[in-house]
């Protein structure tokens, strides 16, 4: 396994459309791995191909409880319940957030990493999550969505008790 680059804002493939998976080899395994470790190494919630420059429909999700990572090839959602207004920010966009508004619940399908078909329900964070990287399969990014005059940014060098 491997720490992969993170591509940044700016980076034209971020607004491009992946392509589905076809078959899943073993390439494509390693990349799975090697998501997995980089979104992990980033502290991140989940993590699309497209972040690591390469235009293939999958994402990695981590909630960091006890249902481990999911992992959606040619995820489709299929369903979305009810809205609410969210936080957000992205690796490729390190210490940018804005508030948008994004389904409470969505049903997802997709192909697990052994290419069986899968269906999940998720709420809130899950369900967030799960809107933001489909959002990156299909070349769009959370600062389109943001409500306007939300975007802000965070340093982490900042430490808001030491003053």
């Amino acid at each position: 396994m491997a720490i992969r680059n993170i591509v940044q804002e700016g980076d034209e493939i971020l607004r491009k459309k992946a392509r589905e998976v076809d078959v899943i080899d073993e390439k494509i395994q390693i990349l799975i791995d090697d998501m997995i470790e980089t979104m992990h190494d980033s502290n991140g919630v989940g993590l699309a191909a497209q972040q690591v420059g390469i235009l293939k429909r999958i994402v990695i999700i981590d909630l960091y409880d006890d249902e481990g990572t999911f992992i959606l090839i040619n995820p489709v959602i299929i369903k979305t319940k009810g809205e609410h207004e969210v936080e957000e920010g992205c690796l490729s966009f390190p210490n940018k957030y804005g508030t948008l508004v994004r389904p409470k619940e969505v049903e997802v399908e997709a192909l697990d990493r052994e290419g069986n078909k899968i269906k999940i329900k998720a709420k809130e964070l899950f369900a967030q999550a799960i809107c933001h990287e489909v959002d990156h399969l299909n070349g769009e990014l959370f600062v389109d969505k943001v409500l306007p005059g939300t975007i802000h940014f965070v340093n982490p060098q900042e430490d808001p008790k030491e003053e």
